[in-house]
């Protein structure tokens, strides 16, 4: 018997492909203003091409390096091996690499292009909170994510939106300079920083919208690879538990990385709560407890 929550969901599919539009739109954009400028066609050209081959090949790595995950073996981590290694057997897919990061904040995270060159990453002192079938709902959370090729959203579009963010301030800066020693060029640093700040909001509206649908979506794609949907909803209970009990200044280093996380880490009352990347953690578990009582 199939359940309803185990069926093909095609609304993430249909969000993912209009998000890659307004990202293509967001950076043709980019270029035409760049034209614009005056900048010449080789130029351009040349500045496009280490675009699109930096996000290609590094966009994963700089995330991996911007949080201090690091690769490890399956000697050192047996058992997230072994988890993964079940889970991507069953279902088809190509094993990722794994990586841990050495955090008081307990949570996980999922980068990459694709299936084939794609990390899980977790933080330790979420190894040490959750127990076998809690870790395997979580790592079967984050392989959702790769599955449905999410991931590879949020990290274009958070790397969309973190050199919009090092444009303005660049452009502010260098705005007031050239002000005052030449208008033109003041003006066209202003153009810039327009621009910037269109594409740092329109990256966070696309990371927005799909972000709090991918979770609901991962969060049944774990149910349907492990069978367990109450299993995940301790995990996420135990995770949303202890966020108040990690230091403030360990839940700021990462706090940046909320949209990639299973569960958003806040240092407070702050700006990033109101624009929350991820739907009520109440809701979610309430969604994975009804799936757990449709089984029986």
């Amino acid at each position: 018997m199939e359940y309803s929550w185990q069926k093909t969901d095609t609304g993430l599919t249909t969000r993912i492909i209009i998000c890659f539009a307004i990202l293509t739109i967001l950076y043709l954009g980019f270029i035409t203003i760049l034209y614009y400028l005056g900048l010449g066609f080789f130029p351009i050209v040349i500045i496009s091409g280490a675009f699109i081959l930096g996000q290609w090949f590094f966009s994963d790595k700089i995330v991996l390096w911007s949080t201090g995950a690091k690769i490890v073996p399956k000697d050192q981590y047996p058992v997230l091996h072994e988890i993964i290694e079940r889970i991507v057997s069953t279902n088809g897919m190509h094993k990722p690499k794994i990586a841990v990061m050495n955090s008081r904040v307990p949570n996980a995270f999922a980068t990459g292009k694709g299936q084939r060159s794609s990390v899980v990453a977790v933080t330790t002192s979420l190894v040490d909170m959750l127990d076998y079938d809690e870790l395997e709902g979580v790592l079967a959370h984050e392989l959702t994510h790769i599955k449905n090729r999410d991931v590879l959203v949020i990290t274009l579009a958070s790397l969309f939106s973190t050199i919009a963010w090092q444009v303005m301030q660049f452009g502010y800066f260098g705005g007031l300079f050239n002000m005052g020693r030449d208008r033109n060029n003041g003006a066209a640093f202003l153009i810039i920083i327009l621009v910037a700040f269109l594409t740092w909001i329109v990256s966070f509206m696309i990371i927005r919208a799909i972000s709090r649908y991918r979770e609901f979506s991962a969060d049944r794609g774990s149910a349907q690879m492990t069978g367990k949907p109450a299993k995940l909803a301790n995990a996420l209970m135990k995770i949303s538990g202890s966020m108040n009990k990690v230091p403030t200044k360990d839940l700021r280093h990462v706090e940046g990385y909320n949209a990639f996380f299973i569960v958003p880490a806040f240092s407070g009352k702050s700006l990033a709560n109101l624009f929350a990347t991820h739907p009520p953690i109440e809701k979610r578990i309430e969604r994975l407890l009804n799936m757990e009582r449709s089984m029986y």
